[in-house]
């Protein structure tokens, strides 16, 4: 017995749901179909306790536990951490430090998520999936990007309020997620901003315009993507959990 809706049909010459979840990494079949037994796996939006569910991995959308499950296996999605003085381009005819050095020896085809200028180190985002790439860079959907910024102190009191009210710059306003002072230091701070937005230097023009320069800029987050204690140069395959967080984050 399926809960599967009538408009979602099964794939006779596809695979079964147990072996693409296995397959997947996320469990063994015996676990797998223990996840179908409880209702804990989602195909196209619909909950399937049906054993032996034939699947096409390449068009069906699966969900364990309300996370997206990557079932093709040419997928590929990287955090790299961005040193300072590297270019968010894939090459560089002045044969300056690029992404695409990072790159260079691997097989398959990655592209950059949108860029981080080459004063900005931090998390940028390398993927194969076009569709999650074009959603991520989109401003409709509005994933939320998260920086460290050092600049001149002291930092007054109200600035996040006046941050998270909004300002106004030469191309339009600009208000922030959410403000926080992290630490400071004799004529210096450490703050963190976190917004949506997605225009050329923002953080940078932003914090400008309130008094307040960047002196050191990294990004430490993307959405629940989160660069940790990354070391700088270094890149790691995002997990299961926060590839789902990026597809959920824009309706994928």
């Amino acid at each position: 017995m399926s809960d599967q809706a009538p408009g979602s049909p099964a794939h006779p010459d596809g695979i079964r749901l147990q072996k693409v979840l296995a397959k997947a990494g996320i469990a063994s079949r015996r676990v797998a179909e223990e996840l179908i037994d409880l209702g804990r796996v989602q195909v196209d939006g619909e909950v399937v306790r049906e054993q032996g569910r034939r699947i096409d991995p390449e068009t069906a959308v699966v969900h364990v536990d309300g996370v997206r499950v990557v079932l093709k296996e040419d997928v590929t999605t990287l955090v790299l951490n961005k040193p300072r003085g590297v270019l968010s381009t894939m090459h560089d005819d002045a044969h300056r430090p690029c992404v695409g050095d990072y790159l260079a020896n691997r097989k398959d085809r990655l592209f950059h998520v949108g860029r981080l200028d080459a004063d900005t180190e931090g998390l940028l985002l390398l993927t194969n999936d076009g569709d999650l790439a074009h959603r991520l860079m989109h401003p409709s959907y509005g994933v939320s990007k998260t920086y460290l910024a050092e600049v001149p102190g002291p930092i007054p009191r109200d600035l996040g309020r006046t941050l998270r009210a909004g300002v106004e710059l030469e191309d339009g306003p600009i208000k922030v997620d959410s403000f926080k002072l992290v630490s400071a230091m004799p004529g210096k701070a450490l703050v963190e901003v976190v917004l949506h937005e997605g225009r050329k230097h923002i953080v940078r023009r932003l914090l400008e315009h309130v008094g307040h320069p960047v002196e050191h800029l990294v990004r430490t987050a993307v959405g629940e993507v989160r660069l940790g204690n990354q070391r700088p140069g270094s890149m790691r395959v995002l997990n299961r959990q926060e590839v789902g967080s990026l597809y959920k984050a824009v309706g994928l």
